[in-house]
Protein backbone atom coordinates (compact mmCIF):
# COMPACT_ATOMS: atom_id res chain seq x y z
CA UNK A 1 0.00 0.00 0.00
CA UNK A 2 3.03 2.19 0.65
CA UNK A 3 4.86 1.76 -2.51
CA UNK A 4 1.53 3.11 -4.75
CA UNK A 5 0.09 5.51 -2.04
CA UNK A 6 3.16 7.28 -0.75
CA UNK A 7 2.86 8.54 3.18
CA UNK A 8 2.05 12.22 3.21
CA UNK A 9 4.36 13.94 5.81
CA UNK A 10 0.86 15.62 7.68
CA UNK A 11 3.01 14.94 11.61
CA UNK A 12 6.47 16.86 10.03
CA UNK A 13 3.91 19.90 8.81
CA UNK A 14 2.30 20.05 11.38
CA UNK A 15 6.00 20.44 13.64
CA UNK A 16 7.17 22.97 10.86
CA UNK A 17 3.80 25.25 11.43
CA UNK A 18 3.76 25.18 15.36
CA UNK A 19 7.96 25.54 15.48
CA UNK A 20 6.88 28.92 13.10
CA UNK A 21 4.24 30.03 14.84
CA UNK A 22 6.26 30.04 18.15
CA UNK A 23 8.87 31.35 16.35
CA UNK A 24 6.91 34.52 14.96
CA UNK A 25 4.25 35.18 17.26
CA UNK A 26 6.35 33.75 20.56
CA UNK A 27 5.93 37.35 22.23
CA UNK A 28 2.16 37.23 21.77
CA UNK A 29 2.13 33.48 23.17
CA UNK A 30 4.07 34.80 26.29
CA UNK A 31 1.73 38.49 26.97
CA UNK A 32 -0.82 35.81 26.72
CA UNK A 33 0.65 33.43 28.78
CA UNK A 34 1.51 36.12 31.31
CA UNK A 35 -2.04 37.95 31.11
CA UNK A 36 -3.86 34.48 32.11
CA UNK A 37 -1.77 33.59 34.31
CA UNK A 38 -2.02 36.61 36.62
CA UNK A 39 -5.98 36.68 35.87
CA UNK A 40 -6.55 33.39 37.58
CA UNK A 41 -3.87 33.94 40.49
CA UNK A 42 -5.24 37.47 41.70
CA UNK A 43 -8.45 35.75 41.24
CA UNK A 44 -7.22 33.30 43.62
CA UNK A 45 -5.87 35.58 45.82
CA UNK A 46 -8.82 37.90 45.44
CA UNK A 47 -11.05 34.65 47.04
CA UNK A 48 -8.49 33.48 49.77
CA UNK A 49 -8.54 36.59 51.23
CA UNK A 50 -12.12 36.33 53.00
CA UNK A 51 -12.50 33.96 55.42
CA UNK A 52 -13.69 30.14 54.07
CA UNK A 53 -17.32 30.11 56.33
CA UNK A 54 -18.18 33.74 55.27
CA UNK A 55 -17.35 33.12 51.87
CA UNK A 56 -19.21 29.88 51.74
CA UNK A 57 -22.34 32.44 53.30
CA UNK A 58 -22.06 34.86 50.52
CA UNK A 59 -21.19 31.70 47.46
CA UNK A 60 -24.72 30.19 49.40
CA UNK A 61 -26.71 33.72 49.31
CA UNK A 62 -25.90 34.21 45.58
CA UNK A 63 -27.40 30.85 45.09
CA UNK A 64 -30.30 31.79 46.93
CA UNK A 65 -30.80 35.17 45.27
CA UNK A 66 -30.51 33.18 41.33
CA UNK A 67 -31.68 29.84 42.76
CA UNK A 68 -33.87 28.14 45.36
CA UNK A 69 -33.64 27.46 48.81
CA UNK A 70 -32.39 24.15 48.68
CA UNK A 71 -29.76 24.91 46.28
CA UNK A 72 -28.63 27.29 48.72
CA UNK A 73 -28.84 25.14 51.95
CA UNK A 74 -26.49 22.52 49.78
CA UNK A 75 -24.62 25.49 48.60
CA UNK A 76 -23.63 26.45 52.45
CA UNK A 77 -22.89 22.63 53.45
CA UNK A 78 -21.24 21.63 50.57
CA UNK A 79 -18.39 24.28 50.59
CA UNK A 80 -18.16 23.65 54.51
CA UNK A 81 -17.91 20.43 54.35
CA UNK A 82 -14.97 20.83 51.40
CA UNK A 83 -13.12 23.39 53.91
CA UNK A 84 -13.25 20.53 56.71
CA UNK A 85 -11.57 18.25 54.31
CA UNK A 86 -8.83 20.40 53.79
CA UNK A 87 -9.09 21.12 50.53
CA UNK A 88 -10.57 24.94 50.59
CA UNK A 89 -7.48 26.25 48.70
CA UNK A 90 -7.50 23.57 46.34
CA UNK A 91 -10.68 24.37 45.48
CA UNK A 92 -10.74 27.96 44.87
CA UNK A 93 -7.90 27.51 42.37
CA UNK A 94 -9.87 24.90 40.64
CA UNK A 95 -13.17 27.15 40.80
CA UNK A 96 -10.34 30.23 39.92
CA UNK A 97 -9.92 28.02 36.44
CA UNK A 98 -13.33 27.41 35.81
CA UNK A 99 -14.39 30.96 35.87
CA UNK A 100 -11.63 32.03 33.82
CA UNK A 101 -12.32 29.97 31.19
CA UNK A 102 -16.10 30.32 31.12
CA UNK A 103 -16.00 34.11 31.36
CA UNK A 104 -13.40 33.70 28.07
CA UNK A 105 -15.33 31.06 26.52
CA UNK A 106 -19.09 33.31 26.65
CA UNK A 107 -17.22 36.31 25.56
CA UNK A 108 -16.08 34.47 22.48
CA UNK A 109 -18.78 32.29 22.28
CA UNK A 110 -21.96 34.27 22.22
CA UNK A 111 -20.65 37.29 19.90
CA UNK A 112 -20.09 34.12 17.44
CA UNK A 113 -23.84 32.44 18.03
CA UNK A 114 -25.24 35.44 17.31
CA UNK A 115 -23.29 36.24 14.15
CA UNK A 116 -24.53 32.85 13.30
CA UNK A 117 -27.64 33.66 13.77
CA UNK A 118 -27.97 36.27 11.14
CA UNK A 119 -26.10 34.34 8.21
CA UNK A 120 -26.41 30.92 6.83
CA UNK A 121 -22.71 31.43 5.14
CA UNK A 122 -21.57 31.85 8.58
CA UNK A 123 -23.35 29.13 9.74
CA UNK A 124 -21.98 26.60 7.02
CA UNK A 125 -18.69 27.32 8.10
CA UNK A 126 -18.93 27.53 12.39
CA UNK A 127 -21.32 23.74 12.02
CA UNK A 128 -18.72 22.04 10.52
CA UNK A 129 -15.68 23.44 13.12
CA UNK A 130 -17.78 22.87 15.96
CA UNK A 131 -18.54 19.14 14.90
CA UNK A 132 -14.98 18.70 14.63
CA UNK A 133 -14.35 20.88 18.33
CA UNK A 134 -17.01 18.51 20.25
CA UNK A 135 -15.77 15.46 18.62
CA UNK A 136 -12.05 15.56 18.96
CA UNK A 137 -10.76 14.02 22.32
CA UNK A 138 -9.94 16.29 25.20
CA UNK A 139 -6.81 15.39 25.76
CA UNK A 140 -5.88 16.15 22.24
CA UNK A 141 -6.52 19.98 23.25
CA UNK A 142 -3.20 19.90 25.88
CA UNK A 143 -1.05 18.87 23.15
CA UNK A 144 -1.02 22.72 21.36
CA UNK A 145 -1.66 24.56 24.13
CA UNK A 146 1.90 22.76 25.81
CA UNK A 147 3.67 23.55 23.08
CA UNK A 148 2.64 27.56 22.97
CA UNK A 149 2.41 28.05 26.76
CA UNK A 150 4.39 25.17 27.98
CA UNK A 151 3.29 23.58 31.10
CA UNK A 152 1.52 25.62 34.19
CA UNK A 153 -2.06 26.77 34.88
CA UNK A 154 -2.03 28.73 31.05
CA UNK A 155 -2.91 25.48 28.83
CA UNK A 156 -5.37 24.51 31.26
CA UNK A 157 -7.15 27.67 31.08
CA UNK A 158 -6.75 27.68 27.23
CA UNK A 159 -7.66 24.06 26.66
CA UNK A 160 -10.80 24.29 28.69
CA UNK A 161 -11.47 27.44 26.65
CA UNK A 162 -11.40 26.38 23.31
CA UNK A 163 -13.45 22.52 24.66
CA UNK A 164 -16.14 24.65 26.74
CA UNK A 165 -17.28 27.37 23.98
CA UNK A 166 -18.55 24.84 21.51
CA UNK A 167 -22.05 24.63 23.58
CA UNK A 168 -22.31 28.28 24.18
CA UNK A 169 -21.68 29.22 20.33
CA UNK A 170 -24.79 26.02 18.94
CA UNK A 171 -26.96 26.96 21.51
CA UNK A 172 -26.70 30.80 21.47
CA UNK A 173 -27.63 29.85 17.42
CA UNK A 174 -30.51 27.82 18.09
CA UNK A 175 -32.23 30.11 20.88
CA UNK A 176 -32.24 33.10 18.63
CA UNK A 177 -33.23 30.79 15.60
CA UNK A 178 -36.38 29.35 17.60
CA UNK A 179 -37.90 32.96 18.31
CA UNK A 180 -41.22 32.71 16.55
CA UNK A 181 -41.22 34.26 13.06
CA UNK A 182 -44.29 36.36 13.76
CA UNK A 183 -42.42 38.46 16.53
CA UNK A 184 -39.23 38.71 14.03
CA UNK A 185 -42.07 40.00 11.55
CA UNK A 186 -43.73 42.13 14.05
CA UNK A 187 -40.62 44.09 14.58
CA UNK A 188 -39.42 44.61 10.62
CA UNK A 189 -43.14 46.08 10.21
CA UNK A 190 -42.27 49.13 12.89
CA UNK A 191 -39.13 49.54 11.38
CA UNK A 192 -36.65 48.07 14.02
CA UNK A 193 -33.10 48.12 12.75
CA UNK A 194 -31.34 44.22 13.54
CA UNK A 195 -29.78 45.23 16.56
CA UNK A 196 -32.78 46.46 17.71
CA UNK A 197 -34.15 43.61 16.94
CA UNK A 198 -31.70 41.62 18.78
CA UNK A 199 -31.60 43.20 21.84
CA UNK A 200 -35.01 43.71 22.62
CA UNK A 201 -36.62 40.76 21.51
CA UNK A 202 -34.66 38.03 19.83
CA UNK A 203 -31.58 37.79 22.59
CA UNK A 204 -34.13 38.44 26.15
CA UNK A 205 -36.49 35.31 24.55
CA UNK A 206 -33.46 33.46 23.83
CA UNK A 207 -31.75 33.86 27.51
CA UNK A 208 -32.75 30.53 28.44
CA UNK A 209 -31.66 28.70 25.87
CA UNK A 210 -28.10 30.63 26.03
CA UNK A 211 -27.80 30.35 29.83
CA UNK A 212 -28.40 26.57 29.27
CA UNK A 213 -24.87 26.74 26.64
CA UNK A 214 -23.60 28.29 29.23
CA UNK A 215 -24.28 25.74 31.97
CA UNK A 216 -22.59 23.15 29.79
CA UNK A 217 -19.51 24.92 28.97
CA UNK A 218 -18.89 25.03 32.90
CA UNK A 219 -19.29 21.64 33.29
CA UNK A 220 -17.10 21.30 29.80
CA UNK A 221 -14.32 23.67 31.64
CA UNK A 222 -14.66 22.00 34.72
CA UNK A 223 -13.98 18.58 33.33
CA UNK A 224 -10.99 19.68 31.85
CA UNK A 225 -9.57 21.46 34.29
CA UNK A 226 -9.29 18.23 35.99
CA UNK A 227 -7.57 16.97 32.63
CA UNK A 228 -5.25 19.52 32.32
CA UNK A 229 -4.16 18.60 35.72
CA UNK A 230 -1.72 16.08 33.79
CA UNK A 231 0.41 18.94 32.64
CA UNK A 232 0.38 21.31 35.50
CA UNK A 233 -2.75 23.03 36.05
CA UNK A 234 -3.35 23.17 39.85
CA UNK A 235 -6.25 22.35 41.92
CA UNK A 236 -8.52 19.81 43.07
CA UNK A 237 -7.75 17.86 39.46
CA UNK A 238 -3.89 17.89 40.74
CA UNK A 239 -4.64 16.35 43.77
CA UNK A 240 -7.05 13.44 41.71
CA UNK A 241 -3.83 13.42 39.61
CA UNK A 242 -1.74 12.66 42.20
CA UNK A 243 -3.89 10.52 44.45
CA UNK A 244 -4.24 7.93 40.61
CA UNK A 245 -0.98 7.89 40.39
CA UNK A 246 0.61 7.22 44.50
CA UNK A 247 -2.78 4.79 44.90
CA UNK A 248 -4.02 7.04 47.69
CA UNK A 249 -7.61 5.55 47.45
CA UNK A 250 -8.90 7.90 50.40
CA UNK A 251 -7.54 11.20 48.97
CA UNK A 252 -8.54 10.47 46.18
CA UNK A 253 -12.43 10.08 47.28
CA UNK A 254 -12.15 12.69 49.19
CA UNK A 255 -11.17 15.43 46.20
CA UNK A 256 -13.20 13.35 43.78
CA UNK A 257 -16.17 14.58 46.26
CA UNK A 258 -15.12 18.03 46.65
CA UNK A 259 -15.42 18.38 42.59
CA UNK A 260 -18.77 16.86 42.67
CA UNK A 261 -19.94 19.22 45.35
CA UNK A 262 -18.66 22.01 43.15
CA UNK A 263 -19.99 21.10 40.25
CA UNK A 264 -23.52 20.58 41.33
CA UNK A 265 -23.23 23.86 42.66
CA UNK A 266 -22.12 25.72 39.78
CA UNK A 267 -24.75 23.50 37.54
CA UNK A 268 -28.43 24.43 39.81
CA UNK A 269 -26.99 27.46 39.98
CA UNK A 270 -26.69 28.25 35.90
CA UNK A 271 -29.82 25.97 35.56
CA UNK A 272 -32.14 28.97 37.00
CA UNK A 273 -29.45 32.00 35.85
CA UNK A 274 -31.72 32.54 32.91
CA UNK A 275 -35.16 32.15 34.52
CA UNK A 276 -37.19 34.62 36.62
CA UNK A 277 -38.20 34.14 40.13
CA UNK A 278 -41.63 34.46 41.19
CA UNK A 279 -42.52 33.88 45.05
CA UNK A 280 -39.45 32.06 45.80
CA UNK A 281 -39.98 29.90 42.63
CA UNK A 282 -37.87 29.78 39.14
CA UNK A 283 -40.13 30.11 36.43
Amino acid sequence: MDELLPRIPFADWIDQLVDWLVATFGTVFDGIADFLEGVVEGSVDLLNMVPSILLAVLFAALAWLISTRKVAIFTLIGLLFVDYLGYWYEMLQMLALVLTSVFFAVVVGIPIGIWGSQSSKVRKVINPILDLMQTMPAFVYLIPAIFFFNIGVVPGVVASVIFAMPPTIRLTMLGIQQVPSELIEATEAFGSTTWQRLGKVQIPLAKPTIMAGVNQSIMLSLSMVVIASMVGAPGLGEEVYRSVTQLKTGVGFETGLSIVIVAIILDRITQHAGKRKVGGKTI
